[in-house]
């Protein structure tokens, strides 16, 4: 792993990538944050070295680098999930690479159900903590010390610094936020009744299959992270309702505009 990581490193450096500030991992139906994105150079998947495909429709499968103010930043419109069949290793390489490149702090963002009564669809939930329920940890296996230690404080998984901030950002733009813990399962499965229930009992605001992998590896290498949620369906009890990945993709989508507005100022300031 670490030489296939060194790999890749040395493609996109060599492809003018160097030393972003941020690094952002853009979910189903968020692609279009690119738009904020002064773009410098754009790169294919298929082209890059050791980098898996996406295979979900709504994540097209491309490496942004650009700016946004004066900050650069290397985005991933679109990311890995271990459902698809990767290994875990896999589904996380590129936040692995992203580190390499220089990437300090980590944006991800991603669409989820919410179970919290007080949300409804098309809300904006920053993150503030997370319960990993993926059957398969990316940090299983031997260790690789050069990336980080065997086991890794997660006290603050989500950097409180960068939630205060983007609360800042919110209220400056009057654009109402909730905060919350997301659990994520391994999918790809739409939740039942019953397991909407479950991730509620068990404390989380919002249930997703990504995201989690990638912080965990992030931290793993001493890096801040900062997450943020768009609810696109419900599993509120006495509201559960059917959905589809087209039904996801369109509420996304809908809260895209505000969430670009949202990272494009949090970035910015």
């Amino acid at each position: 792993m670490w030489e296939k990581v060194q790999d890749t490193v040395k493609f996109l450096q060599d492809k003018g990538i160097t030393t972003p500030d941020y690094g952002i991992i853009l979910g189903t139906g968020l692609g279009n944050l690119v738009e904020k994105i002064t773009i410098e150079i754009s790169i294919s998947y298929d082209e890059i070295p050791n980098f898996p495909v996406s295979t979900v429709e709504g994540h097209s499968g491309e490496l942004i680098f650009g700016t946004i103010g004066n900050k650069k930043v290397l985005a991933m419109r679109g990311r890995f999930h271990y459902y698809e069949g990767w290994t875990m290793e896999q589904t996380v390489f590129p936040v692995r690479v992203m580190k390499y490149l220089g990437v300090e702090n980590l944006i991800v963002s991603n669409a989820s159900g919410g179970v919290n009564a007080n949300f409804k669809v098309g809300d904006i939930m920053i993150i503030t903590d997370h319960i990993n329920m993926i059957p398969e940890h990316p940090l299983r296996g031997k260790n690789e010390e050069r990336f980080g230690p065997r086991f890794v404080d997660m006290h603050e998984p989500y950097c409180k610094k960068m939630i205060s901030k983007m609360e800042n950002v919110a209220n400056k733009l009057e654009v109402n936020v909730h905060k919350g813990i997301y659990l994520a399962l391994q999918g790809p499965t739409f939740e039942t009744p019953a397991e909407y229930k479950m991730v509620k009992i068990l404390g989380a605001d919002a249930v997703g299959m990504s995201t989690v992998p990638e912080v965990i590896v992030a931290k793993h290498m001493g890096m801040t992270c900062f997450g943020i949620s768009v609810i696109t369906d419900l599993g509120v009890e006495g509201i559960v309702e059917s959905v589809s990945h087209e039904e996801v993709q369109q509420v996304a989508k809908k809260s895209e505009k505000v969430v670009g507005r949202l990272v494009e100022e949090f970035i910015k300031s």
